[in-house]
Protein backbone atom coordinates (compact mmCIF):
# COMPACT_ATOMS: atom_id res chain seq x y z
CA UNK A 1 0.00 0.00 0.00
CA UNK A 2 1.26 3.46 -0.86
CA UNK A 3 -0.28 6.90 -0.73
CA UNK A 4 0.82 10.27 -2.03
CA UNK A 5 3.41 10.89 0.69
CA UNK A 6 3.85 7.52 2.40
CA UNK A 7 5.22 4.28 0.98
CA UNK A 8 4.46 0.99 2.73
CA UNK A 9 5.65 -2.52 2.05
CA UNK A 10 5.87 -5.76 3.97
CA UNK A 11 8.74 -8.20 3.50
CA UNK A 12 9.18 -11.27 5.70
CA UNK A 13 6.57 -9.90 8.16
CA UNK A 14 8.46 -6.61 8.60
CA UNK A 15 6.50 -3.55 7.56
CA UNK A 16 8.44 -0.53 6.31
CA UNK A 17 6.83 2.90 6.34
CA UNK A 18 8.77 5.45 4.29
CA UNK A 19 7.89 9.12 4.55
CA UNK A 20 8.25 10.03 0.88
CA UNK A 21 8.68 13.76 0.45
CA UNK A 22 12.45 14.01 -0.11
CA UNK A 23 12.07 17.30 -2.01
CA UNK A 24 10.74 18.79 1.27
CA UNK A 25 13.17 16.84 3.51
CA UNK A 26 10.20 14.59 4.33
CA UNK A 27 8.52 17.40 6.26
CA UNK A 28 5.23 16.49 7.88
CA UNK A 29 2.41 18.37 6.19
CA UNK A 30 -1.30 17.85 6.86
CA UNK A 31 -1.75 15.23 4.14
CA UNK A 32 1.31 13.25 5.26
CA UNK A 33 0.11 13.21 8.87
CA UNK A 34 -3.36 12.05 7.80
CA UNK A 35 -1.87 9.29 5.65
CA UNK A 36 0.51 8.21 8.42
CA UNK A 37 -2.29 8.07 10.98
CA UNK A 38 -4.46 5.95 8.67
CA UNK A 39 -1.61 3.60 7.81
CA UNK A 40 -0.64 3.10 11.45
CA UNK A 41 -4.24 2.09 12.20
CA UNK A 42 -4.09 -0.47 9.41
CA UNK A 43 -0.73 -1.85 10.58
CA UNK A 44 -2.02 -2.15 14.13
CA UNK A 45 -4.67 -4.65 13.07
CA UNK A 46 -2.54 -6.52 10.53
CA UNK A 47 -1.45 -9.91 11.88
CA UNK A 48 1.01 -10.38 9.01
CA UNK A 49 3.16 -7.48 10.27
CA UNK A 50 5.28 -8.51 13.27
CA UNK A 51 7.71 -5.57 13.30
CA UNK A 52 7.63 -2.07 11.86
CA UNK A 53 10.37 0.22 10.56
CA UNK A 54 9.76 3.92 9.98
CA UNK A 55 12.20 5.81 7.77
CA UNK A 56 12.45 8.72 5.38
CA UNK A 57 13.08 8.73 1.63
CA UNK A 58 16.35 10.06 0.26
CA UNK A 59 19.65 10.56 2.02
CA UNK A 60 19.19 14.01 3.57
CA UNK A 61 16.41 13.55 6.09
CA UNK A 62 14.44 11.08 8.15
CA UNK A 63 11.86 13.82 8.78
CA UNK A 64 12.94 17.44 9.08
CA UNK A 65 9.90 18.42 11.14
CA UNK A 66 6.63 20.09 10.29
CA UNK A 67 6.15 21.69 6.90
CA UNK A 68 7.00 25.31 7.70
CA UNK A 69 5.01 26.62 4.72
CA UNK A 70 1.85 25.11 6.19
CA UNK A 71 2.80 26.01 9.75
CA UNK A 72 3.05 29.72 8.85
CA UNK A 73 -0.57 29.67 7.66
CA UNK A 74 -2.05 28.22 10.86
CA UNK A 75 -4.06 30.20 13.37
CA UNK A 76 -4.28 29.17 17.05
CA UNK A 77 -6.95 26.49 16.62
CA UNK A 78 -5.19 25.15 13.50
CA UNK A 79 -1.89 24.87 15.34
CA UNK A 80 -3.63 23.14 18.22
CA UNK A 81 -5.23 20.64 15.81
CA UNK A 82 -1.83 19.93 14.22
CA UNK A 83 -0.32 19.33 17.64
CA UNK A 84 -3.16 17.00 18.62
CA UNK A 85 -2.80 14.99 15.42
CA UNK A 86 0.95 14.62 16.07
CA UNK A 87 0.24 13.49 19.61
CA UNK A 88 -2.30 10.93 18.40
CA UNK A 89 0.21 9.57 15.90
CA UNK A 90 3.09 9.32 18.37
CA UNK A 91 0.84 7.70 20.98
CA UNK A 92 -0.33 5.22 18.34
CA UNK A 93 3.30 4.37 17.53
CA UNK A 94 4.03 3.81 21.22
CA UNK A 95 0.99 1.58 21.67
CA UNK A 96 1.37 -0.69 18.63
CA UNK A 97 2.00 -4.16 20.12
CA UNK A 98 4.96 -4.93 17.85
CA UNK A 99 8.52 -3.54 17.88
CA UNK A 100 8.78 -0.20 16.07
CA UNK A 101 12.18 0.97 14.83
CA UNK A 102 13.07 4.43 13.56
CA UNK A 103 15.77 4.15 10.89
CA UNK A 104 17.23 7.66 10.86
CA UNK A 105 19.40 8.91 8.03
CA UNK A 106 20.02 12.65 7.96
CA UNK A 107 17.86 15.18 9.78
CA UNK A 108 15.42 14.15 12.51
CA UNK A 109 14.27 17.57 13.65
CA UNK A 110 11.21 18.86 15.46
CA UNK A 111 8.27 16.59 14.71
CA UNK A 112 10.65 14.17 13.02
CA UNK A 113 12.69 13.76 16.19
CA UNK A 114 9.46 13.44 18.16
CA UNK A 115 8.27 10.74 15.74
CA UNK A 116 11.53 8.84 16.25
CA UNK A 117 11.32 9.22 20.03
CA UNK A 118 7.93 7.47 19.98
CA UNK A 119 9.53 4.36 18.46
CA UNK A 120 10.88 1.51 20.58
CA UNK A 121 14.35 1.82 19.05
CA UNK A 122 16.19 4.45 17.05
CA UNK A 123 18.98 3.33 14.74
CA UNK A 124 20.94 6.14 13.15
CA UNK A 125 23.42 6.52 10.32
CA UNK A 126 26.59 8.45 11.02
CA UNK A 127 25.17 11.53 9.26
CA UNK A 128 22.01 11.66 11.44
CA UNK A 129 21.27 14.90 13.26
CA UNK A 130 18.70 15.30 16.01
CA UNK A 131 17.14 18.40 17.48
CA UNK A 132 14.08 20.31 18.59
CA UNK A 133 14.55 23.67 16.81
CA UNK A 134 10.97 24.90 17.38
CA UNK A 135 12.25 27.59 19.77
CA UNK A 136 13.73 29.33 16.72
CA UNK A 137 10.16 29.77 15.43
CA UNK A 138 8.88 30.97 18.80
CA UNK A 139 7.01 27.72 19.54
CA UNK A 140 7.56 24.56 21.56
CA UNK A 141 7.61 20.92 20.42
CA UNK A 142 4.00 19.78 20.26
CA UNK A 143 3.95 16.02 19.65
CA UNK A 144 5.00 14.90 23.15
CA UNK A 145 8.71 14.70 22.45
CA UNK A 146 9.63 16.91 25.39
CA UNK A 147 8.41 14.25 27.82
CA UNK A 148 9.88 11.35 25.85
CA UNK A 149 13.26 13.08 25.59
CA UNK A 150 13.28 13.79 29.35
CA UNK A 151 12.82 10.09 30.04
CA UNK A 152 15.84 9.25 27.89
CA UNK A 153 18.34 11.98 28.74
CA UNK A 154 17.04 13.65 31.90
CA UNK A 155 15.26 16.93 32.43
CA UNK A 156 18.28 19.25 32.27
CA UNK A 157 19.63 17.95 28.95
CA UNK A 158 16.15 17.80 27.38
CA UNK A 159 15.42 21.35 28.54
CA UNK A 160 18.73 22.52 27.09
CA UNK A 161 17.88 21.00 23.70
CA UNK A 162 14.38 22.53 23.74
CA UNK A 163 15.47 26.01 24.84
CA UNK A 164 18.54 26.34 22.62
CA UNK A 165 17.30 24.54 19.53
CA UNK A 166 20.79 23.04 19.21
CA UNK A 167 21.22 19.90 17.15
CA UNK A 168 23.28 16.89 18.10
CA UNK A 169 24.96 14.38 15.81
CA UNK A 170 24.58 10.61 15.86
CA UNK A 171 27.67 10.10 18.03
CA UNK A 172 26.33 12.46 20.72
CA UNK A 173 22.86 10.86 20.47
CA UNK A 174 24.53 7.48 21.05
CA UNK A 175 26.41 8.79 24.11
CA UNK A 176 23.15 10.16 25.52
CA UNK A 177 21.34 6.85 24.98
CA UNK A 178 18.94 8.19 22.36
CA UNK A 179 20.14 5.83 19.62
Amino acid sequence: MSTDNILFEVTDRVGVITINRPEALNALNKVTLEELETLLGEVEGNESVRALVITGAGDKAFVAGADIRELKELDGPGAQALSRRGQIITLKIESIPIPVVAAVNGYALGGGFELALACDFIYASENARFGLPEINLGILPGFGGTQRLCRLVGTARALEMCLTGDQIDAAEAFKLGIV
